[in-house]
């Protein structure tokens, strides 16, 4: 896994980047209300607001990480968007992306520099 400075996770799987919020930014917005994904085959580019989050506690965007096209986008998280606290690094991505570049993927965070980072 990879991370952003902006609390996204990034896992690689096959020719897609999984993107998801990491469990620490899941905890600073509390308790998620709603959930609006962007469609599917959107091109974005990296910075781009491409997801809005809602929760009790106060409404945010999640930016695109990296330039590319969203290939799939979790719909689960829409219809219960509960399961972005329950799950963040897990059943609750937010979406699939083919990245332009892999090669952006290097100036990303590991575990160990993002755990230094929210420290």
């Amino acid at each position: 896994m990879k991370f952003t400075e902006e609390h996204e996770w990034l896992l690689v799987e096959g020719d897609v980047v999984v993107v998801g919020i990491t469990a620490h930014a899941a905890e600073q917005l509390g308790d998620v209300v709603f959930v609006e994904l962007p469609e599917e085959g959107t091109e974005v580019s990296k910075d781009d607001e491409v997801v809005v989050i809602e929760s009790v506690k106060a409404a945010s965007d999640i930016l695109a990480p990296l330039d590319g096209e969203i290939v799939e986008v979790n719909t689960a998280i829409v219809d219960d968007p509960g399961k972005v606290n329950e799950d963040p690094e897990g059943d609750a991505w937010f979406f699939k992306m083919k990245v332009e570049d892999m090669a952006e993927m290097d100036d990303l965070m590991d575990e160990a520099a993002y755990k230094k980072f929210i420290s």
